[in-house]
């Protein structure tokens, strides 16, 4: 058993002290006080905790812990950060059946915001001769930026109405991806009870023409190629090898999203009295999960989850599109998982198998080796976990652990340090720019004003954050990647957008202005130019 280390109070913003005990490397100890109806564990090393003066992250996990119906304890993960009401990289399970609520903040404004990650039949060395080909014709491709239409134009709402309640699923059975595909998804493409009734009509509105698209401020489209494999065993069945080329997709439910839990956040704020809720901070408006309002957020949620599947499916199947015009430049789907939903699953609870509902925001599911979810050719290896880091340096594939803790979660990228307004008044774009381009990076897409706001000093070391969360023993190592190019989601403000040219070999030497250009996960994407 893990031994007790110092405790101390830790400031937070605001004048409030927020006490941690060390419980071991990679494992810090909120305990309850005043209204905590469960404690506070935070899974991280002490140098990715937030110092005095930080944001909030911390006085937030304490806060959630004050749910009703919270059981086991608050969680954060090692990419913690401030977000709406949950820090980015908390994680939440309450009891339905003891009162558990659920709110629309511990899930985010970018409701299925996710990861996709698929693999070339082509190698790196194979790629880069027509590297900058490729990019262009997958910036030609994909929209991007806030309000863009999309790749998909929809027929109306009778068609959005399908995509709501397919998913993935649908979008296949439309042509955009292949049957196997289905296999490789979270849920096989699509939630269930999804309701399009509960979704107003103007967010309907949003998203009538924004299926296959990027959207703006950290989503993008990177080829990347692996360049070290940790478990040999994982990646052989995940369909992966060193040198390989890949391609990693970021984004979620675009303005659909955002627009469902604006309303769905408003509705419950409403209602809180009637049932008796209070909490401490507005931003955790909830209802019992069994309430209309629980029920009515759970079933749009689900129709914007569904939406954020098809997007990336949409994408997935352009970019196939995009390779198959380079010889060997197949793409099959590795996996695609969300890091921003609440779910209703069954886990162990004081030695008994209860039903909860487990919010992840910022946080990734990762089911462990023979999960029944999982499909029967990744069974043996745990799920596949995609963890996106550094345009200058790499992204990691991890998997699911058997006892894993925090309700099967683990990290969703590297988690913001810095906000977007302090990276653009200490960031140059032009500069970085530079530096991408001497590293051999082919960005495409990207304005000057978007790269400033990703820059590498505004976020958490990748690598240390998946350090720490294999240490926490939440996943494991299976591969890392490394970048080729990227396609950005557009940052507003008219800036001009950069066409770099890569010198596809990369050169020595030569520090990235403050680290290598990030454009790492994390933070409400929905509350910023959708």
């Amino acid at each position: 058993m893990e031994q007790a280390g110092e405790a101390g109070s830790w400031p937070a913003v605001r004048g409030t002290d927020v006490e941690l005990i060390e419980q071991g490397a990679y494992r810090f100890l909120i305990p309850r006080r005043g209204e905590m109806r469960v404690p506070g564990v935070i899974c991280a090393s002490r140098a990715l905790l937030p110092g005095p003066g930080g944001d909030r992250s911390l006085e937030q996990v304490a806060n959630v812990a004050t749910l009703p119906g919270i059981v086991e304890a608050s969680y954060a993960m090692p990419d913690m950060h401030g977000g709406y009401g949950f820090p980015i990289g908390g994680v939440a399970a309450t009891d339905p059946a003891q009162g558990g609520v659920v709110s629309p903040g511990g899930v985010g404004f970018d409701i299925s915001c996710g990861v996709r990650l698929l693999a070339a039949d082509v190698d790196r060395g194979e790629l880069v001769p027509v590297l900058g080909k490729v990019m262009n014709q997958l910036a030609a491709a994909i929209p991007r930026g806030a309000g863009r239409g999309g790749i998909w134009p929809l027929a109306g709402t009778a068609q959005l109405r399908h995509v709501l309640t397919g998913g993935a699923r649908y979008a296949v059975g439309q042509g955009h991806g292949v049957e196997r595909d289905l296999l490789r998804c979270e849920d096989e493409g699509a939630v269930t009870d999804a309701d399009p009734a509960q979704v107003s009509s103007r967010a309907v509105d949003r998203g009538l023409q924004q299926v296959g698209s990027l959207g703006s401020g950290n989503h993008f489209l990177e080829v990347q190629a692996v360049d070290e494999i940790y478990d040999g065993q994982a990646a052989r069945g995940f369909g992966l090898r060193s040198g390989q080329v890949c391609v990693m997709i970021h984004c979620g439910s675009r303005g659909l999203g955002h627009q469902i839990c604006g309303d769905h956040v408003r509705a419950m704020e409403k209602v809180m009295a009637r049932y008796g809720i209070t909490v401490p901070d507005r931003q955790l408006a909830c209802a019992p999960v069994s309430s209309p309002e629980g029920q009515g957020y759970l079933r749009a949620m689900a129709a914007a989850a569904n939406y954020g599947r098809a997007n990336r499916q949409v994408l997935a199947n352009t970019a196939r599109r995009v390779f198959a015009q380079t010889p060997g430049g197949g793409l099959n789907l590795v996996y695609d998982v969300s890091h921003n939903l609440a779910k209703i699953e069954t886990h162990e609870v004081n030695g008994r198998p209860t039903q909860l509902c487990v919010h992840r925001k910022g946080a990734t599911r990762a089911l462990p080796p023979g999960h029944p979810d999982l499909p029967p050719d990744l069974r043996e290896t745990g799920q596949p976990v995609l963890i996106p880091g550094s345009m200058g340096t790499c992204s990691y594939v991890l998997a699911g652990v058997p006892g894993g803790g925090a309700f099967a979660s683990t990290c969703h990228g590297a988690g913001r340090v810095m906000s977007r307004h302090e990276a653009l008044r200490t960031v140059n774009g032009s500069r970085l720019q530079r530096w991408l381009e001497s590293r051999g990076i082919a960005v495409r897409g990207a304005s000057a004003r978007g790269l400033a706001e990703e820059a590498p000093n505004a976020y958490k070391d990748v690598t240390a954050v998946v350090t720490a969360a294999e240490g926490a023993k939440l996943c494991r190592k299976v591969a890392r990647l490394v970048p080729l190019g990227v396609v950005k989601g557009l940052a507003g403000g008219g800036a001009a957008a950069i066409a770099c040219r890569a010198a596809h070999q990369r050169s020595p030497g030569g520090a990235a202005p403050g680290r290598p250009a990030h454009r790492g996960v994390g933070g409400d994407q929905g509350r910023v130019r959708r």
